[in-house]
């Protein structure tokens, strides 16, 4: 992993991963680690064609998308607790 400087704290580069034949890549393990992500775990690949490509745990999302729907008054505390 890349030291990017006092004004960059929670910012990471972590190498280099190579594609595999299937498309498949490594996730390295600091960035398994720092991110909680374990076998199993659903991730979300999310892309700009400007920007590139990101990679998140889908459970983070699925928690910003239920606030978000709280905020506008499409669910509410109820329906959240069921879930």
């Amino acid at each position: 992993m890349i030291d990017m400087g006092p004004f960059t704290k929670g910012k990471h580069i972590f190498g280099t991963v190579k594609v595999g034949e299937r498309g498949q890549i490594v996730i390295p393990k600091e960035a398994r680690d720092i991110f909680d992500i374990k076998p199993g775990d659903l991730l979300l690949v999310v892309g700009d064609e400007e920007r590139g490509i990101g990679i998140l745990k889908a459970d983070v999302m699925e928690k910003l998308a239920l606030e978000m729907l709280k905020g506008i008054g499409h669910i509410d505390k109820e329906e959240e607790n069921e879930r």
